[in-house]
């Protein structure tokens, strides 16, 4: 008969680690990070593009604001983290699709490009939020 080599007591993962210390990762670095560099592209085209602009701005700074937040709420492992992350990632996702559908920021992708960006942005969001949703580590630490 052949010996077990699992260990006796194995436990489910809890706590911030794996990729739930990657989506902290991105919501408290990659995403504001990825901000400054779109609104100091954009900042640029105000005086062009006027009040519009200056809106999605605006709201991309409160979405990123968002996102640090939950960011935060997630490593000090709050009760209402995971749907505070939640809401940041719908929120990104939606602050995307106005960046990319809409006119009013600048950009120079190619024609036919933005549909790529749409699906990747979707893609991305919605991988991250059936993480949320369907992760033992997150069931487990929160």
């Amino acid at each position: 008969m052949l010996a077990s080599r699992e260990p006796a007591c194995r436990r489910d993962p809890e706590g911030v680690g794996g990729w739930l210390l990657v989506l902290c990762g991105l919501l408290l670095l990659w995403h504001p990070l990825s901000f400054g560099l779109l609104a100091s592209h954009a900042l640029d085209a105000l005086p062009l593009r006027g009040l519009p602009l200056a809106l999605v701005l605006a709201g991309r700074l409160l979405v990123t604001a968002l996102g640090i937040a939950a960011g935060l709420a997630l490593v000090t492992r709050r009760p209402a983290a995971v749907r505070l992350a939640i809401a940041a990632l719908a929120a990104s996702g939606a602050a995307d699709l106005v960046t990319y559908l809409t006119p009013y920021m600048p950009s120079n992708r190619l024609p036919g490009d933005t549909i790529w960006f749409v699906a990747g942005s979707l893609l991305y969001h919605a991988a991250w939020l059936m993480y949320l949703v369907r992760s033992t580590r997150v069931r487990n630490t929160y």
